[in-house]
């Protein structure tokens, strides 16, 4: 069975979150979802990468699938040193709050990839 999905890399800069946040909300209007739901994604979508980019990467990969729902697979590339941050905490359970399913990655300690999974 051929799944729906494209995947991207960019670099982790303010000036890109735009485009994804714009990316997500497409994709989550060809799901079929409300615009709440969508909302949500949108913010575990950017919240994952400032989470990335505060634990000392550059660039990150994201692999969108349109699949009963839509899941994003998020993944730090290009790392530089770690830095350690409560903001952490806080970005932690905004998603666990806002995205039905979420697993994390972990290498030494930090976060270094980020799933996210919503259903219509």
């Amino acid at each position: 069975m051929k799944r729906d999905g494209f995947s991207l890399s960019l670099p982790l800069k303010s000036e890109y979150l735009t485009t994804v946040r714009l990316t997500v909300g497409g994709l989550c209007a060809l799901c079929g979802m409300d615009i709440d739901l969508a909302e949500d994604i949108k913010v575990c979508v950017t919240e994952s990468l400032l989470l990335l980019q505060r634990n000392g990467f550059s660039e990150a990969s994201l692999c969108f699938c349109v699949e009963n729902g839509l899941s994003v697979e998020i993944e730090g590339e290009a790392s530089d040193e770690a830095k350690e941050s409560a903001e952490n905490e806080i970005s932690y359970a905004l998603l666990g709050a806002l995205c039905e399913d979420v697993s994390f990655t972990k290498e030494n300690g930090r976060v270094v990839a980020v799933a996210l999974k919503n259903g219509k």
